[in-house]
């Protein structure tokens, strides 16, 4: 299967959190889109590897993804290693993107700093025909980075303004790591009270910056070509 847009996150939930809505928005346009989870979130506070996983194919049916995957590196130490770029060669080349999402790479969390560096040495390396995988070589056009440094101006930012609810429900399906008044597992930032007001805070800047509802935000290395400026700017132009 071709993918069109493929995100890979350091841990279930991290795609939802800062690029769910516009996964949904791709998929409700037609497009094929999936994500690949780095790790299990087995170091997690709360919650265990099974639950975790179920809360993530829930997830993935909601934003309407055509796969999910998981691949399997330890939480807490993702390796960026020529093995491990081996194997996210091997899942680029399978599904040839045409997009691919993966976290900013200035980020304190060393799990999303080296899935930021592991994916985009992939990326690069995927397209070398002299890396045998028994598949052929595919670079992806595009990657771009999620889940920015605060203050960090975007190369751009994506309306969700329709896909808040269908957003917050992938958001919700991770339930053993948010809110629960009721839950005896110890606490954590994920799971105060206050964390998902601060995400939709944060999306609602992005939409603010943009003049809507929602947003979210992405910073793509060089600069951007527009090929038709009267489209860009006015979608809904008829000569």
């Amino acid at each position: 299967m071709q993918l069109d847009i493929l995100a890979f996150g350091a841990h279930p939930d991290d795609v939802e959190l800062f690029a769910g809505g516009t996964m949904a928005k791709m998929a409700s346009l037609g497009y094929a889109a999936g994500i690949v989870d780095m790790s299990r979130g087995e170091l997690g506070t709360r919650g265990t590897v099974e639950v975790r996983k179920r809360e993530a194919n829930e997830a993935a049916k909601i934003l309407g993804l055509k796969i999910r995957e998981n691949m399997g590196f330890p939480d807490g130490d993702i390796p960026v290693t020529p093995q491990a770029r081996l194997k996210v060669i091997r899942t680029i080349r399978k599904y040839r993107p045409l997009i691919v999402l993966t976290h900013y790479w200035d980020d304190r969390h060393p799990d999303h700093a080296n899935t930021s560096r592991l994916v985009s040495e992939a990326v690069h390396h995927s397209g070398l025909a002299k890396i045998k995988t028994g598949q052929e070589r595919y670079r992806p056009k595009t990657i771009l980075y999620f889940k920015l440094s605060p203050g960090f101006a975007p190369s751009f930012v994506v309306d969700i303004s329709g896909q808040i609810e269908q957003r917050k429900s992938a958001i919700a399906a991770y339930r053993s790591q948010l809110y629960d008044p009721t839950s005896l597992e110890p606490s954590t930032y994920l799971s105060s009270p206050n964390f998902i007001n601060d995400v939709e805070n944060l999306h609602s800047y992005y939409g603010t910056l943009i003049g809507k509802a929602k947003g979210e935000a992405f910073h793509v290395k060089g600069i951007l070509e527009i090929q038709d400026p009267v489209i860009h700017f006015n979608p809904n132009y008829i000569k």
